[in-house]
């Protein structure tokens, strides 16, 4: 079982790397097979189709940010603190896993018809890392850190900020190293859900 689901995870992160630079349409399963070594058939043992692959993705990237949070949130520390070492966290990881980072950019925010089902268009994929921010933002209101409001005005602030940071990070305009900018967007993101 333990081999299977590596399997799959190598799967998972060959396509990641060519889905971020060529985008959804324009990588074949057979480009992702060349690229690991592996038959077509042998992918699609693990995936029916790409659209699949493309869903696994972006569960994959969003579980593994919310395991980072979760492990903040379990912390005992303040909310301020919780912010602080997310944003630090998060930083780190777009800087380690570029690909993963331009896959939710490029293809899950730029494709959503590929992610919606009937009733739902992807968020469910991203569930664990939304359900990790709603109890960061619950905690922070009944601490009375954080000012009681709608979770997805709150829920915006951080990921706002934190995306528009990867934006510009990704698109090589920022003037210092990302992790410079730690403390400053933590402390902003800590004051909008505080005021």
């Amino acid at each position: 079982m333990r081999k299977k689901f590596k399997k799959k995870n190598t799967i998972i992160l060959s396509a990641l790397k060519l889905f971020s630079k060529k985008g959804f349409y324009n990588t074949t399963i057979s480009e992702i097979s060349n690229n690991m070594g592996v038959s077509v058939g042998n992918i699609y043992n693990y995936f029916p189709s790409k659209k699949s692959l493309a869903k696994a993705s972006i569960k994959f990237v969003t579980e593994k940010l919310a395991a980072e949070l979760r492990y903040i949130n379990n912390g005992d520390m303040s909310q301020k603190e919780k912010i602080r070492q997310f944003v630090s966290v998060y930083f780190v990881f777009i800087q380690k896993n570029p690909e993963m980072i331009e896959y939710f950019f490029r293809v899950y925010l730029s494709n959503r018809e590929l992610f919606c089902d009937e009733e739902d268009c992807g968020f469910s994929l991203a569930k664990e890392f939304i359900d990790e921010i709603e109890r960061l933002i619950t905690t922070g209101v009944e601490y009375g850190e954080f000012k009681e409001r709608d979770f997805y005005v709150a829920f915006s602030l951080i990921t706002g900020i934190l995306g528009a940071m990867t934006f510009l990070n990704g698109e090589n305009v920022l003037e210092e190293n990302l992790n410079i900018y730690t403390d400053e967007v933590a402390n902003t993101i800590y004051k909008a859900l505080s005021c």
